[in-house]
């Protein structure tokens, strides 16, 4: 462990009740490599360890969220390897990225964690929950998808797509790829959007073409997958979306949680793949109240 995370347990006096947007970004030694993170929120309970979506780094989880859950939990997020300012290459599939997820909690020394996986980040936790059942306690799966289901493969195009209209109208690939094109949606869009741009400082390094790559070959090999390990995740999952998810069908995370032997839905209505930002107060409230019980 480096002499950043060594240092967490010293530092959390000062730096864990501070906004997610002033939080000190941290290095931990995995093996030899290093991985990013941050953490906010209190010092006590079990930790809430956070996965992102695909292209993502640590900047782009929406402030709200964040700070929402901050105040009653312990919450860690983190660049996987080769992602922002992680050291390290990105692998292609997704059993690299879960026993990365596991390197880095006993890099930090946790024993017990709660998983919060979003999109890409879901398929990571669903693993770590099949594949390390006595690691994890609670999870919560946020727009994704189960092994075998359509969309995936597709993410490539996807954002493609995106990023050209986003080019022509002069908007934020995350307009089209996130939100509804309603005008509810596309300003949900420019408040969730004005969020992310409140750091201004020590901010993350964008993800680079070679790490979107892998991340791209590691879902349509999801894609090509069998839901069947989920029949072992016995733990309580909480599973949310937006009720018209463009990037991943909104199908796919209903099934997904009927697949689940102990799971909750919620779906969110006018909002698709980031129907979590759009609806953050809401979706605070019921991430709380499942990690309580």
């Amino acid at each position: 462990m480096s002499d950043a995370a060594t240092g967490t347990k010293r530092e959390k006096a000062s730096t864990m009740s501070a906004p997610f947007t002033e939080a000190v970004t941290k290095t931990a030694n995995v093996g030899d490599t290093p991985f990013a993170y941050r953490e906010v929120g209190t010092a006590t309970g079990v930790p809430l360890v956070l996965l992102h979506h695909v292209t993502a780094m640590l900047d782009d989880w929406d402030p709200a969220v964040i700070d929402g859950l901050a105040a009653e939990r312990h919450v860690i997020l983190v660049d996987l390897r080769g992602v922002g300012r992680s050291g390290g290459t990105t692998p292609d599939n997704f059993e690299a990225m879960t026993e990365d997820t596991v390197a880095f909690l006993q890099a930090l020394g946790l024993g017990t964690v709660d998983l919060l996986g979003y999109s890409l980040g879901g398929i990571v936790a669903q693993l770590v929950a099949q594949q390390h059942p006595g690691l994890v306690r609670r999870v919560i799966l946020a727009a994704t998808t189960h092994a075998g289901a359509p969309g995936p493969a597709a993410t490539g195009s996807v954002l493609q797509a995106a990023i050209a209209k986003a080019t022509t109208e002069g908007k934020h690939p995350k307009h089209f790829l996130f939100f509804a094109p309603t005008p509810t949606g596309q300003a949900a869009a420019d408040v969730f959007l004005a969020r992310l741009s409140e750091r201004t400082e020590d901010l993350d390094a964008p993800v680079t073409n070679e790490t979107i790559g892998a991340q791209l070959t590691a879902l349509a090999k999801w894609e090509q997958g069998s839901p069947a390990g989920l029949a072992a995740v016995q733990q309580p999952v909480l599973v949310v979306n937006g009720d018209n998810d463009t990037m991943w069908p909104t199908p796919g995370t209903v099934q997904l949680a009927e697949l689940l032997p102990n799971a909750q839905l919620a779906i969110y209505p006018g909002s698709g793949h980031g129907g979590i930002f759009q609806y953050h107060d809401l979706f605070v409230q019921q991430a709380l109240d499942f990690l309580r019980d």
